[in-house]
């Protein structure tokens, strides 16, 4: 991987790397030392990293969805669905040394481009996702990040924790039914709403506290390796179900907030 397509930042032993090149994910972020995220290229496409999801994130029911009066059909890219958008499978540009850029291409029905943001400090990261619209367009944004459930040999693994009001259930096809209930147990594979303890992950030594300025989190909590805590602007299908508008003029832009302390 070329340097050019890479953005390096540091703030004390604090080390990050975004790779314009693997759809502008985050593949490294280590703190003193520890990597946090799953980085196993071998793992595909959608499993390793942290990823931004534009203009929508989880699941399009069939691909398809109505606005404004048209039907459309989108790339079915996780049979039977539509996957997690259209930026993080392609070469975003670097524009600057804490952001990159990239044009929405022609599986989206709708130009614009989105432009994501970087600020590390030594106590935490914040990651904006912007899409700004040539045309006015229905569009969600969230990330996807891949954490290490074990950050060295022989340590305990990561623990969860975090309340919410109500998760969604899901139907056959594995997308949300429109029934709201009441959060169960876990392991999860799941959207959840009224979050009102942010999300934390505690590992031995290090506390990770994940916030944002979406309400949606989806937490994918089954595989062995790693956990999933993904902030969403809206639920999967949220395309059929109410999706946020973006319009010239009127971007639509979120943020993603880690906040670290070590004890």
């Amino acid at each position: 991987m070329s340097r050019a397509n890479l953005l390096e930042l540091s703030a004390g032993d604090i080390r990050l790397v975004a790779s314009a090149g693997d759809g502008g994910r985050l593949t490294s972020v280590v703190v003193g030392g520890r990597e946090l995220l799953w980085a196993n290229r071998n793992d595909g496409l959608y499993g390793w990293g942290s990823y931004p999801m534009v203009p929508w994130a989880g699941r399009i029911r069939h691909g398809r969805f109505a606005f404004r009066g048209r039907e459309y059909q989108l790339p079915v890219n996780m049979p039977p669905h539509a996957l997690h958008g259209v930026v993080l499978d392609r070469r975003w540009t670097v524009t600057a040394p804490d952001s990159m850029t990239i044009d929405l291409d022609e599986r989206w029905p709708f130009r614009g481009r989105v432009r994501q943001d970087f600020a590390l400090s030594e106590d935490g990261l914040a990651v904006t996702l912007t899409v700004e619209a040539d045309e006015p367009m229905p569009a969600m944004v969230g990330w996807h990040p891949w954490f290490r459930r074990t950050l060295g040999e022989g340590e305990a693994p990561v623990t969860l924790e975090f309340t919410a009001d109500e998760m969604l259930a899901k139907d056959a096809e594995g997308i949300p039914s429109g029934a709201r209930v009441a959060p169960s147990a876990g392991p999860w594979d799941d959207a959840f709403t009224g979050v009102q303890l942010g999300p934390t992950l505690r590992w031995p030594g290090l506390r990770l506290e994940l916030g944002a300025t979406s309400e949606w989190w989806v937490v994918y909590s089954e595989p062995g390796h790693a956990v999933c805590v993904e902030p969403q602007s809206g639920p999967p299908n949220a395309a059929n179900t109410g999706p946020d508008i973006a319009a010239p003029g009127a971007p639509l832009a979120h943020t993603m907030v880690w906040r670290w302390s070590r004890n």
